[in-house]
């Protein structure tokens, strides 16, 4: 679906047009391949040079085709699914009349910022461009933030550890590994997009531009720290699962000795020999509790060793 807005700054909604005009923002939710045909077409492209902003694997990068500055980037979603992928597509694209954004998804990120009223005008595609990648950033610090109090929470309970905490981790582990690798390559088209190579920057946006940076790297580090701390959690759960290990073979040990007594015991008085007390007349009951004190014995020696 292809949707064209216009908006100047004295504005504060976007305007929906009918077909695009010069200096509108074109964005395309729920990309096809009919639809980027038909960008290609209005930017005099071929399909292959724009078919990677319909991949849901494409990292961030930073190409230029023609008069056309092409940005993939991806943006943080909803944790909805168990485990899968974290993050999503979205390509910008500032093209000399236009600036287009293609998602090959529902995009809530866009959705919002087109809604709300603000103060930015689509001619200014280069600032534009700025503050929604602000405004991704924003999200995976958000994030980050949410997965880290998470693991935190996990921190302070963690003297019974289950297999859903676990699994909970893991999956915490996987969403920030996925996170981090697009926030380091995003800071290096962030830097090619500083170096003017691409686009010429008026002061006020390298001013921004230096900004974004700073919290991307900044999104970088509390994603890095994260990690460590979950890195640290999972030790200490290893330590904790030896530590039970060892306690429940030390109490099978321990039971399996207190066992082993009646049944020795029993053994001898099994055989068909002569016996101590075998023509006694209450052999049974001081062979029972004979059986009885040992057992009892061998119970307070391993209680006091720690092992019951």
């Amino acid at each position: 679906m292809i949707e064209y807005y216009f908006k100047t700054t004295k504005e504060e909604n976007f305007i929906s047009l009918a077909s695009p005009k010069e200096g509108c923002w074109i964005h395309v939710e729920e990309a096809t391949t009919a639809d980027i045909d038909q960008i290609c077409a209005l930017l005099t492209l071929e399909y292959t040079e724009l078919q990677d902003s319909l991949d849901k694997y494409e990292i961030p990068r930073i190409d230029k085709v023609r008069n056309n500055i092409l940005i993939f980037t991806r943006h943080p979603i909803e944790l909805d699914v168990p485990f899968g992928l974290y993050t999503a597509t979205l390509t910008f694209i500032l093209a000399p009349h236009y600036f287009i954004t293609i998602s090959p998804q529902k995009n809530n990120l866009i959705r919002n910022f087109i809604t709300k009223p603000n103060k930015f005008s689509t001619i200014q595609r280069s600032k534009l461009l700025i503050h929604l990648m602000l405004r991704i950033t924003q999200e995976f610090m958000s994030h980050i933030r949410r997965v880290r109090h998470n693991v935190m929470t996990q921190e302070k309970e963690m003297v019974n550890v289950e297999s859903d905490e676990i699994t909970t981790l893991t999956r915490h582990e996987e969403i920030l590994n996925q996170y981090l690798s697009t926030l380091e390559p995003t800071h290096t088209v962030l830097e090619g997009i500083a170096s003017g190579r691409y686009i010429n920057l008026h002061e006020k946006d390298q001013e921004l531009l230096e900004d974004l940076l700073l919290a991307v790297k900044q999104s970088e580090n509390l994603c890095a720290i994260a990690l460590k701390s979950i890195r640290s959690l999972r030790d200490s759960y290893q330590i904790i699962f030896t530590n039970n290990l060892h306690k429940t073979i030390k109490l099978l040990t321990g039971l399996t000795i207190i066992l082993n007594i009646p049944t020795m015991i029993a053994s001898v008085y099994g055989m068909n020999v002569d016996l101590p007390f075998a023509q006694t007349t209450h052999a049974f009951v001081l062979i029972i509790s004979a059986i009885f004190v040992f057992s009892i014995l061998g119970l307070v020696f391993f209680r006091r060793v720690r092992w019951l």
